[in-house]
């Protein structure tokens, strides 16, 4: 990312600008850390909005629409996403902090969904179609906001992360067991490299 992007990045985020964003690494399934239900947020300091900075950097760079704090080994519930797809269109960088789902549509979505903590692997998740979902912003403000579409899943996907649940436990336990040992193997891999 070029530093006029970051530069718009942070300004569409309330984040002061940093010019030196860190891409942290990104936690592979099997880990305990992405088992943990992330703890609230107290109170917004200069290390959490470095930390919201951080992971949407992180998250552009993999690239992705989505990443929870638990996926870069911090066990706190924040969450980054930007869900606009589509040449010329303005990003839309969110940091979610504390959120919660208020309220959720009965009718439901399947999407084949995707994780930055499990690489290369799909499979198709039904969820709920509309969500409201409140937070506290970087402006130490509270948000509401109704989600749809793809917004709708990220979100959910996101805050899934923050319970300690991956996208993976809503499958039958054999597809979550081969994901699982690919995901072994990958790690063993990367590990050797």
């Amino acid at each position: 990312m070029r530093s006029g992007e970051r530069k718009e990045i942070a300004k569409l985020t309330d984040i002061a600008y940093i010019p030196c964003m860190t891409i942290r690494p990104i936690i592979i399934h099997p880990d305990p850390r992405l088992k943990t239900v992330a703890a609230p947020v107290t109170d917004i300091t200069d290390a959490v909005r470095r930390l919201g900075a951080d992971m949407l950097e992180t998250m552009y760079d993999a690239p992705g629409i989505g990443l929870a704090a638990p996926q870069v080994g911090v066990l706190s519930r924040l969450l980054v996403m930007d869900c606009v797809k589509g040449e010329g269109a303005p990003p839309r960088p969110m940091v979610l902090i504390n959120p919660e789902i208020v309220a959720a549509s009965e009718e439901t979505n399947t999407y084949d969904e995707g994780c930055l903590s499990i690489p290369e692997q799909y499979a198709e998740i039904t969820r709920p179609a509309e969500v409201d979902v409140r937070w506290m912003g970087l402006d130490g403000e509270e948000h509401q906001e109704h989600f749809d579409g793809l917004w709708a899943t990220c979100v959910q996907h996101e805050i899934d992360h923050l319970n300690g649940k991956l996208f993976i436990d809503y499958l039958k336990p054999l597809k979550r067991q081969i994901i699982t040992r690919r995901m072994q193997k990958l790690k063993r891999e990367r590990a050797r490299a």
